[in-house]
């Protein structure tokens, strides 16, 4: 940069001997250096000007794409009611729009800005040495530009970071609606959801004009400006040239010097507006970077290491954020060690919140989860969840093969392993049906497979995971009867020897449980096994009567 700077400073001053000596003197022995100085000084501008920007936009990028993977980070440490709180969409704004604009910014503006900073500099040191009233005349330009720039980045940046708020939301909108869209043309809202997304995107466009309007604002302000010092330096400059004070070589050199400084000047007015761009951006990502996980390890937290362990809910309370009702009421319950444990209830009576306690994906508001003796928030969470298989009633597949996964129960596993776990879970016979057998592409949210398909592959990659504790949220929820039939031999060869929290979509699928936990309410109501319940009275006796799920 400072080569190149110079450079352009150099040109400004080798004006002066080209014009008095070459032009006005008539030496004739000086045309070719001159000439040959003019290409010399652009070869190094040039060349200077390629190896500082590939520099720069090496580390500038770097620099970004490490911004980039630590907000990824940031969010896979970030707890699940984080996740609740901010769409997904609106995460992949943050990760993709935002840093694409920081990337903008240290691409353009950070490389720019140093360049016609230094070029400015130089340009000004020539036309103080060429005169000093001249120059002082032409820099009174500059405290005014430079107050109106400052002021029109700060309007720049308010209006960017509402753009980024609103392409943040718009993304969220439609990540909803491509995922949702069955029911968008099941029931025929798709104009609805046209007018919906228009409205975010009309808002979208107005932005993007104020933010035009104002970042082009610096132009004719910056001409008018240029216009009153051109206008002071030929009314003083040639009156100086008339009186013979000075040479019209070296009044030349002078506007040669403050024309070329003008063009940085416009640049830094450019450039700031894309920084300020940026800079709002930045403001968003640091934001989400700077958030810290409320559920963390322990200081001293140790390892967990146990076989088919003891599961303890020692008068455990829980409440959602600020919500004034507690979704868990002080209940104490124990899930044997090496049995199948069910917990039925109504809707809403803290059947999965109780599940989500046990690997930590909250933390108790009152009591304590005990596992094998000791405190969930006692031991590392990674030991703690690599003790872990879970089937949820809401099946992720990802869009990658089969074989990926169900590898993805257990890093490092092999084909072998992986085929035979599909086998336990009534999962190989149609998996080699599928075009490229374990190598065919799921689609996003498993869309090349029935409900129940997708079902055997969370069960598949829970067998896999061969962990000592299974947690199964409703996970023959999605089955036919028919095919429940064939993976319950495997949930139960699944089960065997190992603490297992079952979650019930019907009542029929935990008559062979060893024990059953009913909750109301948040609270217990019964426990026992399924003949004394059925026969008790209580709430579990008039769910199966009324044939209600659990």
């Amino acid at each position: 940069m400072l080569v190149s700077a110079a450079m352009t400073a150099a040109f400004a001053k080798l004006i002066e001997p080209v014009l008095d000596e070459v032009l006005v003197n008539k030496r004739a022995d000086l045309i070719v250096p001159m000439a040959t100085a003019v290409f010399v000084i652009f070869l190094l501008n040039g060349t200077s000007t390629y190896i500082h920007s590939v520099m720069m936009n090496t580390v500038g990028q770097s620099v970004v794409t490490d911004i980039q993977r630590d907000l990824f980070s940031r969010f896979l440490d970030l707890d699940l009611e984080f996740f609740h709180d901010n769409p997904s969409g609106q995460l992949v704004a943050r990760m993709i729009s935002d840093v694409n604009a920081m990337r903008v910014a240290v691409s353009d503006s950070i490389t720019g800005i140093g360049k016609s900073f230094l070029t400015l500099v130089f340009l000004i040191v020539i036309m103080f040495m060429q005169d000093t009233t001249l120059a002082l005349i032409a820099i009174g330009i500059f405290p005014p530009a430079a107050l109106f720039v400052a002021w029109l980045g700060r309007r720049i940046r308010r209006i960017a970071r509402n753009i980024q708020g609103e392409i943040a939301a718009l993304s969220g909108s439609l990540t909803q609606i491509f995922q949702g869209i069955r029911q968008v043309k099941a029931y025929g809202m798709e104009d609805y959801e046209r007018a919906r997304a228009g409205l975010t995107i009309d808002s979208i466009k107005k932005l993007f004009f104020k933010i035009f309007k104002s970042s082009n604002l610096s132009t004719p302000v910056n001409e008018a400006l240029l216009g009153i010092a051109l206008m002071g330096l030929i009314i003083y400059g040639g009156r100086q040239v008339v009186s013979g004070v000075m040479t019209a070589g070296e009044l030349m050199s002078f506007i040669t010097a403050f024309s070329l400084s003008y063009e940085p000047l416009k640049r830094l007015a450019k450039l700031n507006n894309n920084l300020q761009t940026g800079l709002g951006a930045a403001e968003r990502v640091f934001g989400m970077i700077d958030r810290q996980p409320e559920i963390i390890d322990r200081v001293g937290a140790a390892g967990l290491c146990a076989d088919a362990p003891e599961i303890v809910f020692e008068n455990v309370s829980f409440s959602y954020g600020h919500d004034e009702g507690r979704a868990l009421d002080g209940v104490s319950f124990t899930l044997p060690a090496g049995k199948v444990t069910a917990l039925v209830g109504p809707s809403g009576s803290g059947k999965t919140t109780a599940m989500n306690l046990v690997p930590r994906f909250y933390d108790v508001t009152g009591g304590r989860v005990l596992i094998a003796g000791r405190d969930v928030r006692d031991v590392t969470m990674k030991s703690l969840r690599a003790h872990i298989a879970l089937v949820s009633q809401d099946i992720t597949i990802f869009d990658d093969t089969v074989r990926a996964n169900i590898g993805y129960g257990r890093e490092g596993a092999s084909d072998a392993e992986i085929e035979e776990a599909a086998r336990f879970a009534a999962a190989d016979e149609f998996t080699r049906a599928l075009p490229r057998g374990y190598d065919t592409r799921l689609g996003e949210h498993g869309v090349k497979l029935s409900g129940g398909q997708r079902q055997r592959i969370a069960i598949a990659r829970a067998m896999l995971r061969n962990a000592p504790i299974v947690l199964l949220d409703e996970a023959t929820s999605a089955l036919d009867s028919e095919s429940e039939m064939a993976i319950q031999a495997s949930l139960e060869k699944l089960q065997k020897g190992r603490t297992t929290l079952v979650i019930a979509h019907r009542l029929s699928t935990v008559r062979n449980a060893d024990k059953i936990i009913v909750l109301d309410k948040g609270r217990v109501v019964e426990t026992g096994g399924h003949a004394d319940l059925s026969d008790g009275g209580g709430l579990y006796a008039r769910m199966q009567a009324a044939g209600l799920r659990g």
